[in-house]
């Protein structure tokens, strides 16, 4: 870590950082001061994609997340740099601050770019994009909502697409259901030109959060169900 992001970590942590516990359920619009809609970006590197992005839209809020301490400390600065209100940045397991930590319905959207691709068979079952961890962020996300991955690991990108696919609560925005063009708003990272300069194909998925209709059956069976809690009690 530089003295620079240390001092950084040091000093705006207090302001725009957020420790994952699992103690707590997070009022966003506290976090951020205002109801905007939130993004999660789990896993940022540096940051300085995340500080671009959080730039070309004040009007989106950030919640990003790393466990690496320069990086934080990295994006904290950028962030008083180019006064940038609408980031935050969270230290801990991602997993943790999902599942504990946001209300249902809570994001507007999830981004997940360049996670670690785990290339041994034997590894995959640590790789993040899974049928698990997607029910998980479905919970989270409002209907509408996008899920974008990218990837510089083609068979991680060949996973992504699958179980994304296959996830009953995510449909593909791209009409032929298959990978989407890089979008204007995700700026190329370092990491990702040092993969291109190897040869590397990167891939970004973007998947909308579908909302399911309410059947007819559910909604009399619900209605019955309160039709019946209203009566009183007799004898």
């Amino acid at each position: 870590m530089t003295a620079g992001q240390a001092d950084a970590l040091q000093r705006l942590w207090p302001l725009w950082g957020l420790d994952i516990d699992g103690q707590r359920v997070i009022d966003l619009a506290e976090l951020f001061g205002n109801t905007r809609p939130v993004v999660l970006e789990i896993g940022f590197g540096m940051g300085e994609a995340t500080a671009r992005m959080a730039a070309a839209d004040p009007d989106t809020n950030i919640l990003a997340v790393d466990v690496h301490t320069p990086g934080q400390g990295n994006l904290l600065g950028l962030a008083e740099q180019y006064d940038l209100s609408n980031i935050r940045v969270a230290n801990g397991d991602a997993i943790i601050l999902l599942r504990e930590m946001l209300a249902p319905g809570s994001l507007a959207g999830l981004r997940v770019y360049f996670p670690d691709p785990w290339p041994k068979k034997r590894h995959h079952k640590r790789r993040l994009i899974q049928p698990e961890f997607l029910a998980l962020a479905a919970a989270r996300l409002a209907p509408g909502a996008v899920v974008h991955c990218a990837t510089d690991w083609e068979p991680y990108a060949e996973q992504m697409l699958e179980v994304l696919t296959a996830h009953p609560d995510f449909e593909n925005t791209v009409q032929d259901g298959g990978f989407a063009p890089r979008p204007a708003h995700r700026p190329q990272t370092r990491f990702e030109g040092q993969g291109l300069d190897k040869g590397h194909v990167v891939n970004d998925l973007l998947f909308r959060r579908v909302q399911h209709p309410v059947s007819h059956s559910a909604s009399h069976r619900d209605q019955h169900r309160d039709q019946h809690k209203e009566q009183p009690p007799t004898g």
